[in-house]
């Protein structure tokens, strides 16, 4: 783990003990790298709730209440699944803010519509979520270090804005 992923974390965990706030995770394609991140600061189990490590749509559906009908039109890589997956994780966890990825890590899947590399992140609470769209491929590891890194410093930003 890189230190900026380090020092984001603790930044996180800072602002939840403080404010007495806990945190959960739904991811698909960071297959859990993102909680990774999230209990590599001692004391995580003070605000850290859990992950849901949801890589079929099958699982986002039965544990995160994601919409059928939107998994089946628009993919389980759209903003709408990142959205759902997020308000379904602070339901099924009963946390006050969670993050979620769903995307095409790589190196293969993608599609001329949604190509490799193509993440969606979601953050928030589950009456205020925030998405943010990554787009680059730069390799698979490269894609979930990038994401992971990412979704950390956007909830970093959004609870500074929130506490």
């Amino acid at each position: 783990m890189d230190f900026e992923t380090k020092v984001l974390s603790k930044e996180i965990q800072q602002l939840l003990y403080d404010n007495g706030k806990t945190l959960g995770t739904a991811e698909s394609c960071t297959g859990g790298r993102i909680a990774e991140a999230i209990i590599a600061t001692p004391g995580a189990s003070n605000y850290f709730k859990g992950g849901i490590i949801c890589y079929t749509n099958e699982v986002k559906e039965r544990l995160l209440q994601v919409s059928h009908q939107v998994l089946e039109e628009q993919t389980a890589v759209c903003e709408e699944v990142a959205k759902e997956m997020v308000a379904g994780a602070c339901l099924a966890l009963n946390c006050d803010f969670a993050l979620s990825a769903t995307g095409i890590a790589g190196p293969d899947g993608g599609t001329p519509g949604i190509p490799v590399g193509t993440i969606w992140l979601g953050y928030g609470s589950k009456d205020e979520v925030r998405t943010f769209k990554c787009t680059e491929d730069q390799g698979r590891d490269l894609n979930l270090n990038k994401a992971t890194n990412q979704v950390l410093r956007l909830f970093l930003d959004y609870l500074k804005s929130q506490m």
